[in-house]
């Protein structure tokens, strides 16, 4: 058996039926440009409509966050605004439903909540988290359960553990 590489690995993926739920990143104050990097690797991975970056997060053209990100920079859709919870806000007039990705008193794991097929997926800080006024604007807030000693995860694995859930989880009927 042998690994797929160029136009078989590009055949095989196109065999792949695409989940049919419209999907924004916002990263909120994610300074570390590996972090970036990887949400914009994750978020080509995920075929997400725009990856928004806010406040004091890693911008391209930073050269680890290029290494680190592959090319996927100059693929995916990005843009940067001041304040996440005015890109919210304004997701939200275009009928997106904000999830934060946050532990706080309402948050519910990752696998038990309904998802709406339009969804803004909101990470923060590496170590603070997502900003009271940030949450203050989010419809619902999901949080992966930890088994370990530790209390969380790294940033961009916890934004690729939620994103392919949230692709892949059962649609409202």
């Amino acid at each position: 058996m042998k690994q797929l590489r160029g136009k078989p690995l590009k055949d095989f993926l196109k065999q792949v039926q695409q989940p049919k739920r419209d999907l924004i990143f916002i990263l909120q104050d994610v300074q570390d440009p590996i972090n970036v990097g990887s949400a914009f690797r994750i978020a080509d991975a995920c075929n997400v409509q725009e990856l928004i970056l806010t406040g004091i997060s890693a911008k391209p053209p930073h050269p680890l966050l290029r290494k680190v990100a592959r090319g996927k920079q100059r693929r995916v859709q990005w843009s940067y605004t001041e304040q996440a919870s005015d890109a919210i806000i304004s997701l939200k007039s275009k009928g997106f439903m904000s999830c934060a990705l946050e532990l706080t008193p309402k948050s519910i794991p990752y696998n038990k909540v309904d998802l709406p097929d339009k969804i803004c997926l909101v990470v923060g800080h590496e170590d603070h988290g997502i900003t009271k006024r940030t949450l203050a604007v989010c419809d619902m807030f999901i949080f992966l359960p930890m088994y370990g000693k530790g209390t969380s995860m790294n940033v961009h694995v916890s934004l690729g553990i939620a994103a392919y859930h949230i692709l892949h989880a059962p649609r409202k009927t």
